[in-house]
């Protein structure tokens, strides 16, 4: 990709300094150049597990950014797929993004905490939306997506494996999240953007507790660690 396809540094630093809404109507024209878009090799992973356990009517892709789960969702689905995000900067990037074929795709605009639908999907699905919700939102959260479901529904989302403690890759999130929360208590708006806040074992209790039942399913294309773990898991959460 070339340089100017990519965001600049002082692109960035003025996003970052903005709230979450505003930083990524920012950053939406360029956000499919950016290391922050789901790689392409999870959702084609992703999509391969929904294929086996579908097809399905309909399907809601909850924080869809720029569109890249919507095309997972037209692959898997036969009537009709929506994506909802808070930013218009970013749905207005997704309806010009070029998608594989499908039913038909809608656009809406909410925060996924308060999610306009109510049992109106077969599947949900998300990706790497997670950060931006703090502990305390995430029961209501999952609890929006439960209601968007019909009964028997599946709520899905790609989830990697704790970085190994003192790695590259655990001190390089932990400097993050530091630095993201000093920002946040000297600065305004606040950007809620945390890597390690989202732990599988809290997430699946709290999935229960919002009505699901879950599976994990390993996504082993993605790679293994070297105790043999998957370096990927979907979770797959069952309304009941």
């Amino acid at each position: 990709m070339s340089s100017t396809q990519r965001p600049t540094l002082r692109e960035l630093a003025r996003q970052g300094l903005s709230s979450v809404e505003r930083g990524y109507d920012l950053l939406a024209p360029k956000f499919d150049h950016t290391p922050f878009r789901t790689p392409d090799a999870v959702l084609e992973e992703v999509g391969k597990v929904l294929g086996e356990l579908g097809p399905f009517d309909a399907g809601l892709d909850v924080c869809c950014g720029t569109g890249a789960g919507v095309g997972v969702l037209r692959q898997v689905c036969t009537e009709r797929v929506v994506g909802v995000d808070f930013s218009a900067g970013m749905l207005a990037a997704a309806r010009v993004s070029p998608l594989p074929g499908g039913p038909a795709v809608g656009w809406v605009r909410a925060d996924a905490r308060a999610l306009p639908f109510r049992q109106g999907f077969d599947l949900a699905v998300s990706f790497g939306a997670f950060g931006h919700f703090l502990p305390a939102e995430r029961p209501a959260l999952f609890t929006e997506v439960r209601q968007a479901l019909r009964p028997g529904g599946l709520f899905a989302f790609p989830v990697p494996a704790p970085a190994r403690v003192g790695s590259r890759l655990y001190w390089a999130l932990w400097g993050f999240d530091a630095a993201m929360r000093i920002r946040n208590l000297v600065w305004r708006p606040r950007f809620v953007m945390y890597y390690r806040t989202f732990k599988l074992p809290d997430v699946l209790r709290e999935l229960a507790a919002a009505g699901f039942e879950t599976e994990l399913t390993a996504l082993p294309a993605l790679g293994r660690r070297p105790d043999g773990s998957p370096r990927c898991r979907l979770v797959v959460a069952r309304r009941v």
